[in-house]
């Protein structure tokens, strides 16, 4: 693991007596990182795929740190023991940094928690980084009912380097009508011998889901997709099935994919795996306890991955094509969404998975949780309609990756 200590000191003080002056630090950072030790005159120079912290050795140096705006990190992360005045002059910068909208930290104390503290930080780094240059396919367009679900394209690519790339479904009709039921037969059969039972879908149901699957994963392979985001509903009318399987399959590759053409959602997804390594499952809020401050939460794909176990059913609203009713393990959870159109909100909470349900009037995965926060968030200010549910309680994570962004918590 390799840091960038950008050091910032007055003119007064030669680079030999900073190294002997911060000794303490510098060897205890030693232990843990390869450091690549810049004088701030070099800072156009940094190499960008390693993390940066500016090392602020000695007092006086406010000035240079102004001048240095632009090539700052972001968020800009300060390294400062508190000797030659270091603290004192960061506590300057932070307040000058905050003054322009720009976020910033200070580290300061016991060397090992600052180490430790740098690894959190390094984790977020390369979550931003991976998340960088990500290319997510919005396969048609978004659902109709999705009103408050947009996202401006550059807002986002400025805010997290993400590429929202679109994709006329005729490409994917095309490939689909290329695609034999004897490609697809053994897959299909190998698909069928993993399902604890198959209910009202056939065969056909299947060799047609199956062929949706293999023309998108074509897709996503010639662009090099991250993740897509699927017109599912639209595809009906040309293809006489959905697009459950082919998310669920597309998900179990490592292909992040979501439904309905939401476009929050799948910034949701692929945010969460590139932070925490977690697949999620997207899903409709459909059945709020305020009470029991639960809430279920359904929809008719999940990553087989994602299961215990699961069957092969029929798409709810349509009653078409191949949907998954996924039988999840119970246990620690955390719901999440980000929204706005620039990606700059979210909503976090954690709770426990206790039930999977079987409501015939519901999307075919369900699931009861029991949140540690108030479900009136939902009632009252929910961030649309999809929200995502990863396993294990990541909400500190999330927290402090989301805020270092600039992003608004609502609850």
């Amino acid at each position: 693991m390799t840091i960038n200590l950008i050091t910032f000191a007055s003119v007064l003080h030669k680079d030999a007596n900073i190294r002997n002056s911060h000794e303490a630090i510098v060897n205890e950072l030693e232990r843990y990182f390869s450091l690549n030790i810049i004088d701030y005159t070099q800072i156009n120079n940094v190499d960008k795929n390693h993390l940066s912290v500016l090392f602020i050795a000695t007092g006086g140096v406010e000035k240079l740190v102004a001048h240095c705006i632009e090539q700052l990190p972001r968020p800009t992360i300060m390294l400062a023991d508190g000797i030659q005045n270091s603290l004192a002059a960061a506590l300057e910068i932070s307040s000058w940094l905050r003054g322009r909208g720009l976020k910033s930290e200070i580290l300061h104390g016991e060397p090992g928690h600052i180490a430790t503290r740098i690894m959190k930080l390094h984790k977020n780094f390369i979550a931003q980084q991976q998340l960088s240059g990500a290319r997510i396919g919005v396969i048609g367009t978004p659902s109709s009912w999705l009103i408050a679900s947009s996202v401006d394209y550059l807002l986002a690519k400025r805010r997290w380097g993400v590429e929202y790339i679109d994709v006329q479904l005729e490409r994917v009709y095309e490939k689909y009508n290329r695609i034999t039921d004897n490609e697809v037969g053994e897959a299909c059969a190998q698909f069928a011998s993993r399902a604890l039972a198959c209910r009202e879908a056939s065969p056909e149901d299947l060799l047609k889901a199956m062929r949706l699957y293999r023309a998108i994963k074509e897709i996503c392979d010639e662009e090099k997709f991250s993740a897509i985001t699927l017109s599912c509903f639209k595809l009906i009318e040309k293809t006489g099935t959905t697009g459950c399987l082919a998310l669920s399959l597309l998900n179990d590759d490592g292909i992040i994919a979501g439904c309905e053409g939401d476009l929050q959602s799948i910034f949701t997804l692929i945010f969460l795996k590139k932070l925490t390594g977690k697949t999620g499952f997207m899903a409709n809020p459909s059945l709020i306890n305020a009470k029991e401050n639960e809430i279920i939460l359904a929809h008719c794909t999940v990553g087989t991955q994602l299961t215990e176990k699961f069957i092969i059913r029929s798409h709810f609203e349509t009653e078409k094509g191949i949907g998954i009713q996924g039988i999840l393990p119970s246990g620690d959870i955390t719901v999440v969404k980000c929204g706005g159109e620039s990606l700059d909100e979210y909503f976090v909470a954690s709770g426990r998975l206790v039930e999977n349900t079987n409501y015939i009037n519901m999307c075919r995965t369900q699931i009861r949780v029991k949140l540690d926060t108030d479900v009136s968030y939902f009632l009252k200010n929910p961030l649309g309609n999809h929200h995502m549910v990863i396993q294990g309680n990541y909400v500190d994570e999330i927290n402090e990756f989301l805020q270092a962004y600039g992003c608004k918590q609502v609850n």
